[in-house]
């Protein structure tokens, strides 16, 4: 079996939120010709996006042919919406986990959800957490940061307490780029911006003892963890050097945490995955495509075959892992 376990996906038709709440630049869908869609933010244009970001049955049939099974879908982080007041971010919270378990109830055997909650409130994103479970969702995927903030501030660690005692899984993924509005041109905050936001979220778990806290809170960084193992000499060197900066709230070593989170595989280049694996073996790297954007791997995974793996290894991360990070034996 092979389980991808980044994916994204939309309802169909929803409500145009900008007009519903009456203020910001909501995500809605303007359906402009037969098999897209026009995302709109508020009244501009932000992307187009094609029948299978939304369609469940024609994403089974494009995951066959990578002899792929399950998927597990997300909403797009656009959707996120922390900067919304709270209670409009939980409404369109519940109306994406709604659709979403309706998904999985329907294709039990290929889909597994991961819900989303209004981070900026600590109450609303557990009520809305503990829905989730109710609704048979297994986890939740949220921003790299909330409003700007690192996940390391100490109001957002209750959510991940409560993520802890209830088994429910954590995809981080990251959005909300730093540096965005300066480095507009060449797609750079995709480049550059996506892989250093998911090291931001990463540092920030680790130093803000987050990790260490909460060794049982199963966390999944996305698109193979971003910039951070590139860079973890610079991050453990910055460690031992100046504590007095950056071990004030966690004594601990960054390398004692390797293979105590999970990543998944989407760097498109087989010998950056072999780095990422001497870190954290094929037990804590699972199958990821980003599907069904361009920047993903729409090959699912398809590199990883002609790579010097055992077959245990591949099984991993074709599978185990994810199972493992879910926290279920099977599907």
């Amino acid at each position: 079996m092979r389980i991808d376990s980044h994916t994204h996906l939309l309802p169909e038709k929803m409500p145009d939120w900008t007009e519903k709440f009456g203020y910001g630049e909501f995500i809605h869908l303007e359906h402009h010709r037969p098999g897209f869609a026009n995302m709109m933010k508020g009244k501009q244009f932000f992307r187009e996006i094609g029948r299978n970001c939304w369609d469940p049955e024609l994403r089974i049939q494009e995951y066959a042919a990578f002899h792929t099974e399950v998927q597990v879908v997300s909403t797009i982080p656009v959707m996120f919406s922390y900067w919304a007041k709270p209670l409009d971010t939980l409404d369109l919270s519940a109306f994406l986990n709604d659709h979403l378990a309706e998904i999985v109830h329907r294709y039990p055997k290929n889909y597994v959800a991961l819900g989303t909650i209004p981070m900026q409130d600590t109450d609303l994103a557990i009520r809305e957490l503990e829905r989730c479970q109710e609704l048979g969702i297994k986890g939740i995927q949220i921003g790299s940061n909330i409003n700007g903030e690192n996940l390391s501030e100490s109001r957002y660690f209750p959510v991940f307490e409560a993520c802890e005692q209830m088994g429910m899984a954590i995809l981080v993924h990251p959005w909300n780029m730093m540096g965005e509005s300066e480095m507009k041109k060449y797609w750079l905050p995709w480049l550059v911006g996506m892989p250093a936001e998911t090291s931001r979220a990463m540092c920030s778990m680790i130093f803000g003892g987050v990790l260490e806290r909460l060794p049982r809170l199963r966390v999944n960084f996305a698109h193979a963890g971003g910039s951070f193992f590139a860079t973890l000499g610079r991050i453990r060197h910055g460690f031992e050097s100046r504590p007095d900066l950056v071990a004030v709230d966690n004594a601990v070593d960054p390398k004692h945490y390797l293979g105590k989170f999970w990543v998944d595989c989407i760097t498109h280049d087989p010998a950056t995955l072999e780095y990422v694996l001497k870190f954290q073996g094929s037990k804590r790297v699972t199958l990821g495509s980003d599907y069904p954007f361009p920047l993903g791997d729409l090959e699912i995974g398809a590199f990883i075959d002609q790579m010097d793996l055992t077959d245990g290894e591949k099984e991993n991360i074709y599978c185990h892992s994810t199972l493992e990070w879910l926290g279920i034996d099977r599907i």
